[in-house]
């Protein structure tokens, strides 16, 4: 398949999915609160891209969540190129994909991630994942989560959850605290198998984090919360920016490419606290 044809379907598809998820959000709220949407340029001489992300705050359900979605284009750094798969001889590169951050008002229901992306160097690859974060601890809610990857993985490839979960609990850790950010997730990059295979595992991630917000919402919006527990919550957030900004390789990738500053901290929560 002709590489132009391959961004176009990946980059349509993440687009779709923005918009999917924004209006099962707005929904959620009732549609009493809206998104704040603001469209960027990567840089508009070159005309090398950009994209648009939402931010909606202070709703009923959601204090604070993000969706953005980008397609970029560029050249790395001499410094950067080094880590990058096929950019050391040739340091241009196309990336687009999706990211979303949820940070919820009710202490009980965790802090929800999910991205994919696909890249092109001289190499090209998919990446991504799913992870949430709970504020106060829910067993069943945790082996209901991991067994619905479980089964999404299954149907693509028996391997892929066992890598993959490994891979998350190894990538969401806090070595300085000697703990991982959450109950884990999925999480993978440098996927480049099969482009058709590899596309409808990115599709079917994207649709599992759709119905697993949606279920885990419903279930848990009205349950009663107290002052400790949301203090819990603000604490656990601390956790979440420290790994964000020290750790987190999609950060890292946006600062280092040129990306809209205040697109790639939407992740970040509108109240934290720190012990």
């Amino acid at each position: 398949m002709d590489l132009e044809i391959k961004k176009n379907i990946t980059s349509n598809w993440f687009k779709l999915l923005q918009n999917i998820i924004c209006n099962d959000i707005i929904n959620i709220e009732n549609k009493k609160v809206k998104f704040k949407s603001t469209t960027w340029k990567k840089n508009r001489k070159k005309n090398e891209g950009g994209g648009e992300f939402r931010i909606l705050e202070n709703g009923k359900i959601f204090e604070k969540v993000g969706v953005n979605f980008s397609k970029v284009e560029g050249t790395f750094s001499n410094k950067f190129k080094k880590s990058i798969p096929g950019a050391s001889k040739n340091p241009n590169f196309w990336a687009s994909g999706i990211s979303i951050v949820m940070h919820m008002k009710n202490p009980h229901i965790p802090a929800m991630h999910f991205n994919t992306r696909y890249i092109c160097t001289d190499h090209e690859w998919f990446g991504g994942g799913i992870d949430f974060t709970q504020a106060i601890k829910d067993e069943i809610e945790k082996k209901q989560f991991h067994r619905t990857l479980k089964r999404m993985c299954n149907r693509h490839n028996k391997n892929y959850y066992k890598k993959y979960k490994k891979w998350c609990d190894e990538y969401f850790y806090l070595p300085h605290r000697k703990e991982t950010r959450g109950i884990g997730g999925i999480f993978f990059d440098y996927k480049k198998n099969n482009f058709e295979k590899d596309f409808k595992f990115i599709r079917d991630v994207g649709v599992t984090f759709q119905l697993l917000f949606n279920s885990i919402i419903s279930k848990k919006f009205k349950k009663k919360w107290s002052t400790k527990e949301k203090n819990l919550q603000y604490i656990k957030r601390g956790k979440y920016v420290e790994f964000n900004l020290l750790y987190d390789r999609g950060t890292k990738f946006g600062l280092q490419t040129g990306g809209n500053v205040e697109g790639i901290m939407m992740s970040l929560p509108p109240i934290a606290k720190w012990n």
